[in-house]
C-alpha cells in the first residue's frame, strides 16, 4: 500500500513543476484572475485538488500578493506591473495529503535593492532547511530565519508562522521566523512533514490586515517577501519535496 511518504513525495513534485512553470507564466499585464485560473488548472492536469480553498470562507487555491502585501492575498482585481515584486502561495492535495509552497519574484526593471532582498530570502530558507535533520529543535529553525535575516538588516515577521502540514494544511507545530525559547523542546521526527516558511520586509515587520479580512501588508508599506517549502524529514537530515 502506498503510505503517507509517497503520496507527500508524488504531490511535492506536482506542485514544484507547478510552481516554476508559474514563474515562468506571469509577465507584466498578467493579471490576478489568469493566475488563479493557470493554478487551478495545473492542478487538475496533475488529478489532484486545491489545498487553500479547504480553509473556512476561502475560495481560491492561490494567493497573489505584490510589493508591501506578503500573504494571504485573494487573487482578484489586479495585475502584475513592471518592477513589482509578487509572491505567490499555492497548495494542492494528493490522496488527502497536503502540499504547500510559495516564491517571491521580481519583473523587470528592478532595483540593486529589490534583487538583494529577493536573494537574501531566498537564501535564508536554504539555510534553515539545512539544518533540518531529526533531534533539531523548531527553535534552532526559527532562530536561523531569524539570525540571518538580521544580519541582512531585514525585519522577520513575527505575527505568522510557518506549520506542520500532512492530512491538515495547518498542523502543529507551529514555526515561527523569529525564535521562541519555548520551542527548544519541540524536536524533529523521522516522518514529519512541515511547511518552513521565511516570511520578511524590507524595513519593520509589523503586519496589518486589509478589509477584505485576508491580505496581510506592512504597516509601514515596506517590501515583503515570502519564501516556503514543504519538506519531510528523514533517516538522513530532510528531503525537500516541493522543489
Amino acid at each position: 500500500m502506498i503510505d503517507k511518504a509517497q503520496f507527500m513525495i508524488e504531490g511535492g513534485r506536482a506542485l514544484g513543476l507547478i510552481k516554476r512553470r508559474l514563474k515562468e507564466f506571469v509577465v507584466v499585464g498578467t493579471s490576478y484572475e489568469m493566475i488563479e485560473e493557470f493554478v487551478q488548472q495545473q492542478i487538475m492536469v496533475h488529478k489532484m485538488k486545491p489545498s487553500f480553498s479547504t480553509v473556512a470562507n476561502y475560495h481560491w487555491a492561490s494567493c497573489v500578493m505584490k510589493n508591501d502585501a506578503l500573504c494571504h492575498g485573494i487573487p482578484k482585481n489586479d495585475k502584475v506591473q513592471r518592477g513589482d515584486i509578487i509572491s505567490i502561495d499555492l497548495g494542492l492535495i494528493n490522496q488527502g495529503y497536503h502540499l504547500d509552497t510559495s516564491i517571491t519574484f521580481g519583473l523587470e526593471p528592478l532595483t540593486a535593492f529589490k534583487k538583494h532582498f529577493l536573494m537574501d530570502g531566498e537564501e535564508t530558507l536554504k539555510k534553515a532547511i539545512s539544518i533540518v535533520r531529526p533531534g533539531v529543535s523548531v527553535y534552532d529553525i526559527s532562530n536561523t530565519i531569524e539570525k540571518n535575516l538580521q544580519r541582512k538588516g531585514l525585519g522577520a515577521v513575527y505575527q505568522l508562522t510557518g506549520h506542520g502540514i500532512g492530512k491538515n494544511l495547518h498542523e502543529a507545530p507551529a514555526i515561527p521566523c523569529v525564535a521562541v525559547k519555548s520551542d527548544k523542546k519541540h524536536k524533529l521526527a523521522v516522518g514529519q512533514t512541515l511547511a518552513i516558511e521565511v516570511m520578511y520586509t524590507a524595513q519593520k515587520p509589523d503586519l496589518i490586515v486589509d478589509k477584505d479580512g485576508w491580505t496581510y501588508r506592512t504597516a509601514d508599506g515596506s517590501l515583503s517577501g515570502m519564501f516556503e517549502e514543504t519538506v519531510m524529514i528523514t533517516d538522513s537530515g530532510v528531503k525537500i519535496l516541493t522543489i
